[in-house]
């Protein structure tokens, strides 16, 4: 086990040792001005045609899990159902958080608030909790979205691989805000003037929940919950499976996203599940690029970048190894030649 003075704190309210970076103190790599306009652009067709596909494939897939209830073709059908849920909604409601997927407004407010509801994420926390996770990357007393503090926690990364710890952690603190009650560290982050409209999201969330429930017991069938509240946990293994690589086992307190955070390469179908989070370095250093540029943006920078992973088992390879040292060495991190270290060696 890890020595406890070798344990840092990650808590946000109260804590007084965390770096605080100045924006310019983060490595950016200079892409032409002209070129980054049009990456940055937003564009409502190619948005849709990808949330329109992600529907499309939530009703087929839910289609097919109603009418084969009862019959063993439901585990499969639900399992897909899940999936697309469970992750594909997850991966979307992140867009939405930055506002870059769609050009008009609206559209872009319509589809947070209800990717939030599959998620069981309050949309107006976290759009404060990311904005400081953007602000702040994985520096530890200011970013509130560290998902793996050393020593890694390693109970709680098979029970979210069912989303049961972070769900949970959700529900619980939905049911808090339904009675105007923040966290500490909450306080620290979500504005005063805005946490209006997070408490009357939590009690919208939580009474359609309810309801639900209560379909479910008067029914005498779970079926209802299968089809909303409880995706969420079945079907997000797919996305906290990939959302693990995006920092687990890199360093901290660095101001530099090329080394505290990974690019991997994904297969097509995998990439629309995760909305090409894949590219996280990309994501991290350019957030106001939206997902669909995201491969050409890689494709500006990668020269300026560690090498990406090929693949999901490169990465996990790396990363495993690296989170069982931390837990008895918690200063352990996987260190990242950059290309320009490479060139001078």
């Amino acid at each position: 086990m890890a020595s406890a003075s070798l344990v840092k704190n990650y808590r946000i309210a109260g804590n007084d040792d965390a770096r605080n970076f100045r924006h310019e103190d983060w490595y950016t790599r200079p892409v032409p001005r002209k070129r980054m306009k049009e990456l940055m652009r937003r564009d409502d067709r190619k948005a849709l045609l990808n949330y329109s596909s992600f529907l499309l494939l939530l009703a087929g897939t839910g289609a097919l899990a109603w009418h084969s209830w009862g019959t063993w073709l439901a585990v499969p059908a639900f399992m897909a159902y899940g999936v697309i849920y469970g992750s594909a909604a997850e991966s979307r409601f992140h867009e939405c958080l930055h506002g870059t997927p769609f050009k008009t407004r609206a559209i872009n407010e319509f589809f947070f608030v209800l990717l939030g509801f599959m998620s069981l994420k309050n949309p107006h926390l976290w759009r404060w909790s990311h904005t400081r996770h953007h602000t702040d990357t994985i520096v530890v007393g200011r970013d509130p979205e560290i998902a793996y503090p050393r020593p890694p926690d390693v109970l709680g990364m098979v029970l979210n691989l069912l989303h049961l710890r972070a769900g949970v952690n959700e529900l619980r603190r939905s049911v808090c805000q339904c009675f105007g009650v923040l966290s500490d560290d909450e306080k620290e982050y979500v504005p005063e003037a805005e946490r209006h409209k997070m408490f009357l999201h939590a009690r919208i969330q939580v009474g359609v929940l309810v309801l639900v429930a209560a379909w479910c017991f008067f029914s005498g069938s779970i079926l209802p919950a299968l089809f909303i509240g409880l995706p969420t946990f079945y079907g997000s293994w797919f996305h906290s499976a990939l959302a693990a690589m995006q920092h687990a086992g890199l360093a901290e307190d660095i101001p530099d996203h090329r080394l505290n955070s990974r690019t991997v390469h994904l297969n097509p179908l995998a990439s629309f599940i995760y909305s090409n989070m894949n590219y996280h370095i990309e994501h991290h250093m350019f957030p106001m690029v939206p997902f669909y540029s995201l491969p050409a943006l890689h494709e500006e920078i990668k020269w300026d970048c560690p090498p990406a992973y090929d693949g999901v088992v490169a990465a996990y390879r790396e990363m495993i190894p690296a989170l069982h040292r931390q837990l008895k060495n918690p200063r352990y991190f996987v260190s990242r030649e950059l290309p320009n270290q490479v060139a001078a060696a």
